[in-house]
């Protein structure tokens, strides 16, 4: 019976997980073609800088684990250092979107 549950679990995750993507591709299809109609969509912008968002979310996520590695070096209690490391990673991941958002503005001038 306990089989029988796990495979109802996974074949619901499966689903959902179907469902999102769908939805996802379906609006993201809509506003597109929204867009177009109102003669707003500009898709050479888009090309240019795609993937800036998440490069420089990758990298300010990348200079937070290097620095929050430091901070494992330190004689603190655990439950400090766990803050800190967390901490320090999510502050250096929205630094990133920052910079990027900063670096898209100047790009589209």
């Amino acid at each position: 019976m306990e089989n029988l549950n796990e495979v109802f679990v996974f074949i619901g995750i499966i689903i959902a997980a179907v469902l999102i993507v769908f939805i996802i591709a379906r609006y993201t299809y809509l506003i597109k073609i929204a867009l177009i109609e109102k003669g707003v969509y500009q898709d050479h912008i888009n090309n240019k800088l795609k993937y800036l968002d998440a490069g420089c979310i990758v990298f300010g996520l990348g200079i937070g684990l290097f620095i929050s590695s430091i901070f494992t070096t330190f004689k603190i209690s655990e439950d400090t250092m766990d803050l800190l490391v967390w901490g320090t990673i999510l502050i250096f991941g929205a630094a990133g979107l920052i910079v990027a958002h900063f670096i898209r503005k100047r790009l589209e001038k």
